[in-house]
């Protein structure tokens, strides 16, 4: 059981990067070749509301792989209950929850002209949320590689 455990721990975020990276240079700007700019926001509105969710139930099956493995190697002396790969999960929800749950969710009232930021700047913070979260996925890929 504990090489299956392993085995998936490995496999997760090398998977999830190719989701994040799939999204973020296919899905995303597709439906703008193809359809108006409001319809394809919406498409998009959709997509990245799946994404934010799939994001959280990776990175909180990561996070209960990962806090075993810590676990087991602290037992052992060789490390802490809290290891770089947990940091970076937490890092993960961080800008999954801020750039989906709270920036996204503003952008139809900035779109509107209402709220204290404008689209644009909002845009640029999901947009960056969105970077940074790829390349801490991208760290865990290559970190779960190493291991």
């Amino acid at each position: 059981m504990a090489a299956a455990a392993e085995r998936v721990r490995r496999l997760l975020p090398a998977a999830w990067f190719g989701l994040l990276a799939c999204v973020a240079f296919i899905a995303s700007p597709a439906p703008f070749a193809e359809v108006a700019r409001d319809v394809a926001g919406r498409i998009n509105g959709r997509v990245f509301l799946r994404e934010a969710w799939v994001s959280v139930g990776l990175a909180l099956a990561l996070w209960g792989l990962e806090r075993a493995r810590a676990r087991r190697a602290a037992q052992a002396g060789q490390g802490s209950v809290l290891n770089t790969e947990m940091v970076l999960l937490l890092a993960t929800l961080l800008c999954t929850f801020v750039g989906y749950f709270a920036v996204q969710q503003l952008l139809p009232a900035a779109r509107a002209g209402q709220g204290l930021f404008g689209f644009g700047t909002l845009h640029a913070i999901s947009v960056g949320l969105f970077g940074l979260k790829l390349l801490l996925v991208a760290a865990l890929a290559w970190r779960a590689a190493a291991t």
